[in-house]
């Protein structure tokens, strides 16, 4: 808080698992205020409208985003906000909610002003074709801007991958031309000064880059000093670094996109979680669909229901079970208690899993112990390996390709464990398998993954290829 100049700047709210910055920025002279990117849980934002005692008149998004649901039509709605977004793009990439919600269309060279605060608008494709990024000026102060709100243009020590239009929505032949917008995009930044605060839309963590800073927000004289985009020595050099070793996109991402474009469904103000339920009930509900047990690694290995996933309620829970899991399929939760059911429900929505019908808890695990039994993981020494691969069983390797290019072990087969249930649909459900990753967290998930399509002796090699004989030093 710039207190004075009497003028709120910014406040950022984190939406830590999946690395995403919104930006509640406004005028305390006028009380007024715009979200950028706001998530689909609006509660924190309107809570700190609240504490900062500004009237959010005006809501906004940087892009159709690919990783998590916009909020952007649930705040307008909740708030009366008016709904701003970008016009850029061509006709293929216009929101398909736009006319339905009175929303505003915004272009390159539009200024939204509230009090002393000001935003300039500027088209910044490469990311996205409709890409916005929003150059924020205190006028109050001076003439000269303070920060750019960047979305997943530019972001602290990276810039936006260009490919996830070619390959998460599927339009063929974009990489090398959004790869090339992206690089005129940075071009433009030319004109604007080294103080400029960056205020970037991911940070660490997130899939919408692959070299992400761990910091919160730079300034555009620093990432012109240490980011890797701005030292290319022309637009070739440009392209060929942009678009090498960008991880595969989760799948969700395809559905994400089109849900943002299309419009979200509105969740409003939704009841508690039905249960806990029975031991029956859970039985009933695997039949029905899939059962999400969220509890740790170490609680699931001790005793957990034949045919549950297990995605423990860490860091990149949700991205996980957006690769895991389909938008079609009802999900039961397994929790410790009725809090973390609800925490877990609230993260599967950020990505429009919104299909979560009931919760269980540890009486209902008692009653399936009691009737038909739980079942217990089962963990192996990865430098037993090879001999586990000469007496015939499978070898998987969880990790993303350029791990496995970095070393794996002799023999082993690699399947990165987002993919794991389409690239290994076709083998046999009697063949013997072990898993591993680099420490032990992919395993344990991919482990219960294939219990649940019904493999029928898993070994989770828990130590990973970081305790393999034969790994590098990760010193």
């Amino acid at each position: 808080v710039l207190e004075e100049s009497g003028y709120l700047p910014r406040a950022a709210f984190l939406l830590d698992r999946l690395a995403q910055a919104s930006y509640l920025i406004g005028c305390q002279r006028t009380r007024e205020a715009i979200v950028i990117d706001p998530p689909r849980d609006i509660t924190p934002i309107l809570e700190g409208a609240r504490a900062e005692g500004v009237t959010i008149t005006r809501v906004t998004e940087t892009h159709i985003h690919a990783d998590f649901i916009s909020g952007s039509r649930e705040l307008a709605r909740a708030t009366g906000a008016k709904l701003l977004l970008s016009g850029e793009g061509g006709d293929d990439w216009q929101y398909g909610f736009a006319a339905e919600d009175g929303a505003t269309l915004l272009h390159d060279g539009d200024r939204i002003t509230m009090g002393g605060v000001r935003l300039d608008v500027w088209h910044t494709p490469g990311h996205t074709p409709e890409h916005l990024a929003f150059i924020v000026t205190d006028v109050a102060r001076a003439e000269e801007p303070l920060a750019m709100v960047s979305g997943d243009f530019v972001f602290v020590g990276d810039v936006g991958r260009p490919d996830l239009l070619e390959k998460a929505a599927k339009v063929a032949g974009t990489m090398e031309t959004s790869a090339r917008q992206l690089y005129a995009s940075l071009q433009r930044l030319a004109a604007l000064p080294d103080h400029l605060q960056i205020w970037p839309g991911h940070g660490a963590g997130s899939a919408c880059g692959k070299a992400l800073g761990a910091m919160p927000s730079s300034t555009l004289g620093y990432e012109r000093r240490t980011n890797w985009a701005f030292a290319a020595a022309n637009e070739a050099a440009f392209v060929t670094e942009v678009l090498a070793g960008q991880p595969a996109p989760p799948t969700y991402f395809a559905t994400m996109k089109r849900l943002n474009r299309d419009g979200a469904p509105i969740l409003g103000a939704r009841g508690a979680l039905p249960g806990p339920g029975d031991g029956a009930a859970l039985l009933a509900a695997r039949g029905a669909g899939t059962l999400l047990d969220v509890r740790s690694a170490r609680e699931f290995g001790a005793g957990h229901v034949r045919g549950a996933v297990n995605i423990p309620m860490i860091k990149p829970f949700t991205t996980w079970s957006g690769w895991l899991f389909g938008y079609d399929v009802p999900i039961a939760l397994i929790a410790p208690d009725a809090a973390a059911a609800e925490t877990a429900r609230k993260a599967l929505a950020s990505i429009g899993l919104d299909q979560v019908t009931q919760w269980f808890g540890a009486a209902a695990l008692a009653d399936v112990a009691a009737g038909e039994g739980l079942t217990t993981s089962v963990h192996g020494d990865i430098n037993g390996a090879e001999t586990l691969m000469a007496d015939g069983r499978k070898v998987i390797d969880l990790r993303e390709i350029h791990e496995w290019n970095a070393g794996h072990i002799p023999g082993a087969q690699h399947q990165p464990l987002g993919t794991i249930r389409s690239g290994l649909a076709t083998l046999d459900r009697d063949t013997p398998v072990a898993v591993h990753c680099h420490g032990g967290t992919r395993s344990a998930i991919g482990a219960s993954v294939l219990e649940a399509m019904g493999f029928t002796d898993v070994v989770d090699l828990t130590a990973g290829i970081s305790g393999w004989r034969g790994a590098p030093s990760r010193d």
